[in-house]
């Protein structure tokens, strides 16, 4: 008999004898309690029991701390200084969260993702309540078929036919910016950058992937620029935000309180699913013209309506195909929009390092292909991934063990009963937390200028030293993680992140408005983003100025 086997809550219920409705609430109360306590015994038992931080909090353990730390990355790290590689800290109300910092350890968490390691049911239901059932949702079986069928869109082929959309929208900021410029007494212009590269972003996946301009580069209004522009604007973090995701956490249902942030997120994800449905009927109408069009089958908006026909294993329902729409124009406007003010930032904040780039892109002359971008311009390509080393869009991940696992270290850690051990056994419903920012950024993988921009790391053969190297992922990061989640749209957003910057340095001296050491601090929209203190929304003011 296995002890730890826990009846259902069915076969529980018919010991329970009818009675009034309080009898009734106290006997599911009871047992409740009872399918908790034994859940608790079994994990305690199944789990290696590791070092960590003390609680901080009754209610919150040590995750309200993480969640309104400006820099929770540097938080993580330290306590890998303190506990080990892999550690446990308290969480919300009881539950317990094994922070993993151990390249080994997260090599093998990555290969088991969608399968042994899922999402939270927080993030099921934000997920499916915001973008639906799409691949970032999807899990297992799914996924996989969700993400072959879309594979073809994001081939080396087809991101080199949509080199020249990316230049395209660079080059209509560039007019606009010198439009500003000139009417400028100064021969300068400030120019909050940050919504320019939104705007960059969107129209750029509209056109690449749907054939379709929403044209917020030159102004129009849209309901979707509008909804993106209004939930950036207003989404600073506050006490209150905070304290309800957390509480999120143990009760999604609480996702369900109509707050200011969650009202947000529901017109976004009306406006997404209104500008989706009409870009698919559109398209819909002009399937036979883009079939008969060379390679147009294999464009992102070919590839959904072609799998929604299909009957076999790349099937596609119009649920999903109208998720990965909305996931597509998420994350068109967010994540390279967020990197690419990151690069303006920190090259304004180091102006050798933007001379330098500016005089090899010169040097180089006429824009370059999409080959030559991938392997003839190594200091742009270093300064790229300096970007994405230092500030990854998405920071954090949290997923649930749905099975018992035991995951390998490549450095022995201590246990609670002061054992060493190189693997920890994992319980099912486990809660495990990677920290990219934190990986991207350690000391002790990356070394002791791992908190500086420093491209040049990425131009020598021991930039990167030895535990780097251990980290996999593209190039040693966890920016686009890794494993059956490794992001689809990888190849697309560097190439994009390329030919924007490309254009914007070689044309553009950028510098902070109020000089190089303007403070800068991290806010929260949609996902988190920089803003130069004491602006409002996500404001980013550069002083831009042509280069002549």
């Amino acid at each position: 008999m296995n002890f730890f086997t826990i009846p259902s809550p069915s076969s529980l219920w018919t010991t329970v004898r009818p009675g009034g409705a309080f009898n009734v609430a106290c006997s599911f109360a009871a047992l409740w309690a009872f399918v908790k306590v034994l859940r608790m015994l079994r994990w305690r038992v199944k789990t290696t029991q590791l070092l960590g931080p003390p609680r901080t909090s009754l209610v919150y353990g040590v995750s309200r701390d993480l969640a309104m730390s400006e820099d929770s990355a540097a938080i993580y790290e330290r306590w890998a200084t303190e506990y080990g590689v892999v550690y446990m800290i308290p969480s919300v109300l009881g539950q317990t969260r094994v922070v993993l910092c151990d390249p080994k350890a997260i090599a093998h968490f990555y290969a088991r993702e969608t399968w042994t390691y899922v999402h939270t049911p927080l993030s099921l239901v934000f997920l499916e309540e915001s973008i639906g059932k799409g691949l970032l949702w999807a899990e297992g079986e799914a996924h996989r078929r969700q993400r072959k069928a879309l594979t073809p869109a994001f081939s080396n082929a087809a991101i080199r036919k949509l080199t020249s959309v990316f230049y395209d929208s660079a080059y209509k900021a560039k007019g606009k910016w010198d439009t500003a410029i000139e009417s400028s007494k100064d021969g300068d212009a400030v120019i909050e950058v940050q919504n320019w590269m939104n705007h960059i972003s969107l129209d750029t996946v509209g056109i690449a992937g749907f054939s379709h301009d929403f044209g917020s580069l030159d102004g129009k209004p849209a309901s979707v620029t509008e909804v993106f522009d209004t939930f950036g604007s207003n989404q600073q973090a506050s006490a209150v935000n905070e304290v309800f995701i957390l509480l999120a956490s143990v009760f999604p249902i609480i996702l369900n309180i109509p707050t200011k942030r969650q009202n947000l997120f529901k017109k976004l994800a009306v406006t997404m699913e209104q500008i989706s449905n009409e870009l698919l009927i559109r398209s819909r109408r002009e399937k036979d013209v883009n079939i008969n069009e060379r390679g147009q089958e294999n464009s992102i908006i070919g590839l959904l309506i072609k799998s929604e026909g299909q009957d076999t294993e790349l099937h596609m329902s119009e649920e999903e195909v109208m998720a990965q729409m909305k996931v597509l124009l998420l994350a068109g406007y967010e994540t390279t929009s967020i990197s690419l003010t990151w690069a303006l930032i920190e090259l304004s904040r180091h102006p050798d390092i933007q001379t330098r780039l500016r005089e090899e892109l010169l040097a180089f002359g006429p824009d370059p292909t999409y080959d030559q971008l991938k392997a003839n311009l190594p200091y742009l390509d270093a300064i790229v991934h300096e970007i994405l080393r230092l500030h990854p869009p998405v920071p954090e991940f949290v997923r649930l063990a749905a099975a018992d696992d035991v995951i390998p270290l490549s450095t022995p850690v201590r246990t609670v009963s002061g054992n060493m051990t190189d693997n920890i056994s994992i319980a099912k419903g486990t809660l495990i937390t990677i920290s990219a920012a934190a990986i991207n950024r350690s000391s002790a993988i990356w070394g002791p200028h791992a908190k500086e921009f420093k491209p040049d790391r990425w131009l020598t053969e021991d930039g990167i030293g030895g535990k780097a190297k251990e980290v996999q992922g593209h190039r040693h990061l966890l920016t686009f993680v890794d494993g059956p989640r490794t992001c689809l749209g990888k190849d697309f957003a560097i190439m994009e992140f390329k030919t924007v910057l490309s254009v914007l340095v070689k044309n553009f001296v950028f510098e902070m408005r109020d000089g190089p050491n303007t403070p800068v601090e991290v806010v929260t929209g949609i996902l988190p983003r920089p803003r130069v203190v004491g602006e409002g929304g996500i404001g980013v003011p550069l002083r831009v100025s042509r280069y002549e």
